[in-house]
């Protein structure tokens, strides 16, 4: 990777990422702000406003806009997540110009027209009932409320009916002069693109966002509980199971990642085998590790029967357990290779390219190189790994998020007692 940074004279981030060989460029702009930066009476502020950003500016309608990238064969879209809140386009290397202008124009000169706002509260209330209509989906939300309770971090991102039906235009102006400072963005542009023509195309298009930084939101505080939902008509439980984990900055960052890819990474992970291949107890089960700079989270989920979900959550705690105690050089190091090649695949792709540079400027300040990322992943050892698997079994705060017919799962007080918690009293 050859990549330039600069700076403009209001603190946007500028970064350019060649991919000579591309007859396409990847243009991105992320934003600093996502769910955690909101106040309950606008939660879902940030998707709304990322919604309608695209429903017009000062130079083009909603129309016009999808018109002008569609035009070129190009798409432009976008997308909001807990911490960062992304605009991006992909077009062919003659249109990196359009593509620059378009999200200037939607950055810097949105109108958020009532007639549009309107409509799109009707798509995101659209949006909401259809989350809450695909079980595997809404179970992270669950989770993630669960988790963290009471605080912007569990929150879900969509909103609630309450909070979006009230939205005004107001709101969003308000919120974007806030969080939509040129020291909270970074501009990064991969592929068929070169970086004297993207600063003076930055120059030129985004010198006018106000300088400085937003708020910074309050810490994450993982708390940890329950969310059982048995209410809707389906056939399967579908389940997921969290633990505190590491930040993004911690030293453990890179065991937990191998740690969860060899727990339930793939189909020759330890709960894929047991669990399925072994016990036919579900279709899909995989772990996971997500972290930010100040919280992390360990977790595992899986969709199975309502005959079958008493059994599996002590299964999943019994080979998280065996693997603190028992994980080998073997595993270690497939899971090791499957997340290098997952590395070096996704540098194969602008977007995905684009995509780590921000974040890595987010949460380091800087780029890492892809040798320093490998080098990480060759550091971790089975004594490591090990080691972040007897912190999880240690934990007193497990959390469950469980929808769909749930009668025989264990209750939350026997399964934290498969973990940290105290005993539990005879029964």
């Amino acid at each position: 990777m050859n990549i330039e940074i600069s700076k403009l004279s209001n603190g946007l981030t500028v970064i350019s990422d060649p991919m000579p060989q591309l007859e396409s460029a990847f243009v991105g702009v992320w934003v600093n702000t996502g769910g955690r930066n909101e106040t309950r009476p606008v939660m879902g502020v940030s998707h709304m406003l990322e919604h309608m950003a695209f429903k017009g500016t000062e130079r083009r309608n909603a129309r016009q806009i999808g018109e002008e990238i569609e035009n070129v064969g190009g798409y432009l879209n976008a997308y909001t997540a807990r911490e960062q809140t992304a605009f991006h386009a992909r077009i062919l290397k003659a249109d990196v110009r359009l593509a620059m202008d378009l999200l200037s124009d939607i950055l810097t000169n949105p109108t958020f027209p009532q007639e549009e706002l309107e409509r799109e509260r009707q798509v995101v209330l659209q949006e909401l009932g259809q989350a809450r209509d695909t079980p595997d989906d809404i179970i992270f939300d669950h989770l993630q409320t669960a988790a963290y309770p009471d605080q912007p971090m569990g929150w879900p991102i969509l909103g609630l009916e309450e909070t979006v039906s009230a939205f005004t235009r107001e709101h969003l102006k308000t919120y974007m002069t806030d969080h939509y400072r040129a020291g909270d963005m970074t501009l990064v542009a991969s592929g068929a693109v070169d970086h004297a023509t993207i600063l003076k195309m930055a120059e030129d298009m985004f010198s006018v966002l106000p300088s400085g930084y937003g708020p910074v939101p309050a810490a994450a505080r993982y708390v940890g509980g329950e969310i059982r939902d048995d209410s809707g008509d389906l056939e399967q439980a579908h389940l997921a199971f969290a633990f505190p984990g590491v930040t993004s900055l911690g030293a453990d960052y890179y065991p937990a990642q191998i740690y969860a890819t060899a727990l339930g990474g793939g189909v020759s992970s330890r709960l894929f085998q047991e669990v399925r291949e072994k016990r036919g107890l579900c279709y899909s089960i995989y772990a996971f590790s997500s972290s930010s700079k100040d919280t992390g989270t360990f977790g595992v989920y899986t969709g199975t029967s309502d005959d079958d979900a008493g059994e599996i959550a002590p299964v999943i705690a019994g080979e998280m357990a065996a693997m603190a105690e028992n994980a080998n050089d073997a595993e270690i190091a497939r899971a090791k290779a499957q997340m290098k090649s997952g590395m070096l695949m996704g540098l194969e792709r602008p977007g995905s390219r684009a995509e780590m540079i921000a974040s890595h400027m987010f949460t380091f300040g800087r780029v890492l190189t892809t040798q320093e990322m490998i080098e990480a992943v060759d550091a971790v050892d089975v004594a490591s790994v090990r080691r972040v698997g007897a912190n999880l079994m240690q934990t007193a705060l497990p959390t469950i998020a469980a929808v769909g017919p749930v009668g025989k799962l264990e209750s939350a007080a026997r399964f934290a007692n498969r973990f940290g918690a105290p005993a539990l009293a005879a029964e």
